[in-house]
């Protein structure tokens, strides 16, 4: 498969490149700066320099066209203020998903977060990302073009993978590791019997492999 990524340079990003490289998928990463180029390389992944804050539908879809899924892992940063919670977490989802449309791409998982909701209330920085992100999915889930997924991990840590996670609708709050989160990226991708499904991820009992089987209804 070719897989292109949203937010290439991203921690999640990063592993999951090093994931799909490995099992033989080729890869791109979408990244803004240039000097993030060398780490993506070392993961595998082709760098592709596109600053989505300020890319045309257009120019996003010139770089999807011919791959077999897209995935958006970018995300404004926790030191990032409001308006960039607007304009990457919200607006550069909306158009990544617009340019997967366009570039003929169905399959589309987007990284969400729980507790995300467009009616979320509440003005402080994370209500604002909640609600951004919230819009984000609400806007993908509308696009009947796309087979889309999105998967809302709880508390992203930087622990060791385990390879055991819960996987459901509705897990409840919990940690999991970003190694994890992305082990379970890389099933989903091309796991389309998981499309048209919102999934909560937290560290759970089950390996991955089984988890994404079992909510593909396999």
């Amino acid at each position: 498969m070719r897989i292109v990524i949203a937010g290439g340079h991203g921690q999640i990003a990063l592993r999951l490149e090093r994931l799909l490289a490995a099992r033989g998928d080729e890869v791109a990463g979408i990244i803004r700066k240039a000097e993030q180029a060398a780490d993506l390389r070392e993961a595998g992944a082709e760098p592709i320099v596109l600053d989505l804050e300020s890319a045309s539908v257009d120019e996003v879809a010139e770089r999807l066209r011919g791959a077999d899924a897209a995935v958006f892992a970018a995300g404004a940063g926790p030191g990032s203020g409001v308006t960039r919670k607007d304009t990457v977490d919200k607006a550069a989802a909306i158009l990544f998903a617009d340019a997967a449309v366009e570039a003929g791409v169905r399959r589309f998982v987007i990284v969400s977060s729980m507790g995300a909701d467009p009616r979320h209330q509440g003005d402080e920085i994370f209500d604002v990302y909640l609600r951004a992100k919230g819009e984000a999915d609400a806007y993908v889930r509308g696009l009947d073009a796309l087979d889309w997924t999105v998967l809302r991990p709880g508390q992203l840590t930087d622990d060791a993978g385990t390879g055991l996670v819960r996987l459901e609708a509705r897990t409840g709050r919990g940690p999991i590791p970003r190694d994890d989160v992305a082990a379970v990226l890389a099933e989903l991708v091309d796991t389309s019997a998981t499309a048209g499904l919102t999934l909560e991820l937290i560290s759970g009992s089950a390996p991955v492999s089984v988890a994404v089987k079992s909510v593909a209804g396999n």
